[in-house]
């Protein structure tokens, strides 16, 4: 079985048993899995090299793929892209996930209050993934949607989650990871993040002016499950013009830190509140 189709089925607690594998499901899976928001087309030998295959394999499990709706051929340029099937499967997933559902109402009047974008964030390896956004109107032009996935070292709500894990869990998530620098914030070695990381674990929350996109301002502040294990993030974001005086670093930061604690309260989260 190739690495790409392997990494696919793998789950987080090690590997599976190849005794129950499907090879074919696997690599069709490594197929989907190789598309990206970078790569939204790819050719039949980008699908092939992706699960280690021969164009003609490639080709009998992309035209499956494409029958049953997960891929599109584009009959001018002969690429493949995502097909409505699989956005039907991460709307299933999404509505399956509990924490979605009770934060909405919150992040909705975290917005209100703040007039910022709100987001709630998971961590999957070394990068974030969106599962919900509230943007406000000063964002209609913003990239960032549902399913956008985010260097987690570099980014608020990405630090927020990893300030609650053991130094040992953020070593083995990046050690295979090169930490790209996005500004003069961003830690580009481990010790270095290690050391941010104790940092925003000591306050409770991470500020960010540029830090990551420049111009754009955000507060994180990490979401917390009944057993006190960080499970999420949630932040704001805006414009660093529309901001007045201190308004991110008082007024915005109480906010998300309180919208934070009420979430991880109905998630069964029964710690002391951290206070900003």
């Amino acid at each position: 079985m190739t690495d790409a189709a392997d990494n696919t089925v793998k789950s987080a607690e090690g590997a599976a048993d190849e005794r129950y594998m499907v090879p074919g499901l696997a690599r069709g899976l490594g197929m989907l899995a190789a598309f990206t928001a970078e790569r939204p087309a790819l050719s039949l030998a980008d699908l092939a090299r992706a699960v280690g295959l021969t164009r003609s394999s490639a080709f009998r499990i992309a035209y499956t793929l494409a029958e049953l709706g997960y891929l599109v051929r584009d009959e001018t340029t002969k690429a493949y892209r995502l097909g409505p099937r699989v956005l039907g499967l991460g709307f299933a997933f999404l509505a399956s996930i509990e924490i979605v559902e009770i934060a909405q109402p919150h992040l909705v009047a975290l917005r209100d209050r703040t007039q910022c974008s709100a987001h709630l964030a998971v961590l999957d390896g070394a990068e974030i993934v969106y599962v919900a956004r509230h943007a406000d109107q000063k964002a209609l032009t913003s990239h960032i949607q549902v399913g956008s996935r985010l260097p987690a070292h570099a980014t608020s709500m990405g630090r927020a989650i990893l300030s609650q894990l053991s130094p040992e869990d953020v070593r083995a998530r990046f050690k295979d990871t090169s930490l790209e620098a996005f500004s003069k914030a961003t830690a580009t070695t481990l010790d270095d993040l290690i050391a941010q990381l104790a940092r925003d674990r000591a306050q409770g929350y991470v500020l960010s002016r540029s830090n990551f996109e420049r111009g754009i301002a955000s507060v994180a502040a990490p979401v917390f499950d009944a057993e006190d294990g960080v499970i999420a993030a949630i932040n704001i974001t805006t414009p660093e013009s529309t901001l007045s005086g201190d308004d991110l670093e008082t007024r915005i930061r109480d906010a998300v830190v309180e919208t934070a604690a009420t979430i991880s309260e109905w998630l069964g989260h029964r710690g002391a509140r951290r206070s900003a």
